[in-house]
């Protein structure tokens, strides 16, 4: 199979998909477990979420394709462990300079995240094959990854990058808050 046209095909669908999945919270009525996936609020940690959870869904093609591969795996982890200090590096960064942020370059930024990985993980697949125990590590490293995933999602660390800049809360209470007083102020008008 042909692994530049399995390069922008993952590209085109993981940025479709994570755009989706920005808004698919609040038009699916909220329920917590797509919440688990999908962005609950404004934090930068729920734009990363957004980006991370269609690559790995993604995963599920590439790893029919690919999984034999004895790359596959640190491949997988390296361009997720990409994907992931990409966006806020570059949204600390110009922001400190700009003082505010600007969607155009927030979207750029998603997009150029999706792409570095995208060609980090072809990348490692074309390689030749790894030693064995760099596809032990990467196996491991991509369970780590998705727990430590899964825990900050539900239980956000209070830092800067998982706290909600429109309500200054974190997680799902960041949301809920947010909407509540959006509706406590429509009825006292």
């Amino acid at each position: 199979m042909d692994t530049t046209f399995n390069l922008w095909l993952s590209i085109i669908v993981i940025f479709a998909f994570g755009t989706l999945a920005h808004f698919l919270y609040d038009i699916a009525h909220q329920p917590r477990i797509l919440g688990l996936f999908t962005a609950v609020n404004e934090s930068t940690w729920e734009h990363i979420k957004i980006a991370i959870t269609p690559t790995l869904l993604w995963s599920l093609y590439d790893g029919y394709l690919y999984g034999s591969n004895p790359n596959y795996f640190p491949a997988k982890f390296i361009s997720l462990i990409v994907l992931t200090f990409f966006i806020p590096f570059v949204f600390y960064t110009y922001t400190r300079i700009s003082k505010k942020p600007i969607l155009a370059i927030d979207i750029l930024t998603f997009l150029a995240a999706i792409i570095l990985s995208q060609i980090t993980f072809y990348a490692i697949i074309n390689l030749p094959a790894l030693h064995y125990w760099v596809s032990y590590l990467g196996v491991i490293g991509c369970f780590v990854f998705f727990g430590a995933y899964m825990t900050l999602t539900l239980e956000p660390v209070k830092t800067t990058i998982f706290k909600d800049p429109i309500t200054g809360k974190y997680g799902f209470r960041a949301h809920r808050d947010f909407f509540k007083s959006l509706r406590k102020k429509s009825h006292k008008k």
